[in-house]
């Protein structure tokens, strides 16, 4: 795909008049994916799942009081209109609280499900592939529909997602003598921007010791984690990602963030220790919230040596196969997936919509953050394979020492481990 043609000198820098919301990914703790904000439990329910009366049972874990109000808002009206009974609670903690009802056999109806639990749950039955009941089941992007799809069969409907792109502190590029012509479309030009801007902050460029950001250099170098149901971590391609990451981080112009005094690349983006960093979309609610004069701009990833690559992260609306009331459910998520709703959801809490019918009026409403959705067409997920989140902590914890290690040791370690959950 090709790279957008907004430059730095036609693209508004963002400032603080977007709207606030981080997603909340559960799929990938630590600041893996979306920020891992979590919200209080809230009201009513008893928790006990099924859908007595034809009530439904709906739990998320919520980015803040706006997603929360949102999905809320939005159940309600369709119980309105629909006669069905639906009540929305947040939980303190989503993995641990589905895996009681599972345990109990009293699961909520209808519920957020990460990518690295997906396979887990479509494995041991817990959830029902509902997806091809959905007037929009051919709507949604085929890259997500790629990470809700088990042994062949698609679940779940994708809910919402973002993209990793290039987010550049505005001020400090013009200050470096950077211009438009400048935006780094290859690695050597990243290399060499990072090294112009580092005298502008700590690091010319910041981004978190995880493959979730990492991964971007091993898509765009041709790597991946699996190809065709096989463990590939250890390829050359990955080799050579890792070699340039590593040799970023010797240059001194780039950072982990934990190096520069921040918790995550966001963090050090907003505080000025860094001029640029990769993160997806849930960056716009962190800056409007947190540093609001920050002027910025966001721009797509530079290609690799085998072109465009960037990671993408989402959840999907799970439909228990304990459910006394599956077919309000299923009604329900194609409600909440429809067009009109998921533009309400991107207006009221910064999500991207899974549907493509609506990309060109989500570019219309927020044209500051179309390089991440261009990577819709070339993004890589998190493999739907049961246990993989294991093997990707284990990944990251690996990455943290990468400035020291040996790239190859590191992947040839994850490929043991990745080879030893495939089915």
């Amino acid at each position: 795909m090709s790279r957008p043609s907004a430059r730095l000198g036609r693209l508004a820098p963002v400032t603080g008049a977007l709207a606030a919301g981080a997603l909340l990914l559960t799929a990938c703790g630590g600041g893996s994916g979306f920020d891992d904000a979590t919200a209080d439990a809230t009201g009513g329910s008893d928790g006990t799942g099924g859908a007595a009366g034809g009530s439904l049972d709906i739990l998320i874990g919520s980015s803040g009081d706006a997603e929360t109000a949102a999905v809320k808002e939005a159940v309600a009206a369709w119980s309105a209109e629909s006669g069905v009974s639906a009540e929305v609670r947040v939980a303190a903690d989503l993995a641990q609280e589905l895996a009681q009802g599972f345990a109990a056999s009293t699961p909520p109806d209808l519920f957020y499900v990460s990518t690295d639990q997906f396979a887990g749950y479509a494995a041991n039955g817990s959830i029902t592939p509902y997806l091809d009941q959905l007037a929009n089941k051919d709507d949604f992007y085929p890259t997500l529909v790629d990470s809700f799809t088990y042994d062949g069969t698609p679940y779940c409907a994708p809910k919402d997602f973002s993209t990793l792109a290039l987010v550049i502190n505005t001020d400090m590029w013009a200050a470096a003598g950077l211009t438009d012509a400048d935006i780094p479309t290859t690695w050597d030009q990243l290399a060499s921007v990072a090294t112009m801007l580092a005298p502008q902050a700590q690091a010319g460029l910041s981004f978190g010791p995880e493959w979730q950001r990492v991964g971007v250099f091993m898509a765009q170098a041709g790597g991946a984690l699996v190809e065709d149901g096989a463990a590939v971590v250890d390829s050359d391609a990955n080799v050579q990602a890792l070699t340039y990451v590593k040799d970023l981080l010797s240059s001194g112009s780039v950072a982990f963030p934990a190096d520069i005094g921040a918790g995550w690349g966001g963090e050090a983006f907003g505080s000025g220790a860094a001029a640029m960093t990769i993160e997806g979309n849930w960056i716009v609610g962190a800056m409007t919230n947190d540093f609001p004069d920050v002027p910025y701009t966001v721009v797509e990833l530079p290609e690799g040596p085998a072109g465009t690559g960037t990671l993408q992260f989402t959840n999907c609306w799970g439909v228990a196969s304990d459910s006394a009331n599956q077919d309000a459910a299923v009604q329900l998520v194609e409600y909440l997936t429809s067009d009109e709703q998921q533009m309400a959801f991107a207006k009221a809490f910064g999500v991207m919509p899974s549907v493509s019918t609506v990309a060109q009026e989500w570019q219309a409403e927020f044209p500051e953050q179309a390089a991440f959705l261009a990577g819709a067409d070339y993004a890589q997920g998190v493999p739907a394979i049961e246990g993989v989140s294991d093997v990707i902590a284990d990944f990251n914890s690996q990455i943290e020492t990468l400035k020291t290690g040996d790239p190859a040791t590191i992947l040839t370690s994850v490929q043991g481990n990745l080879t030893a959950i495939l089915p």
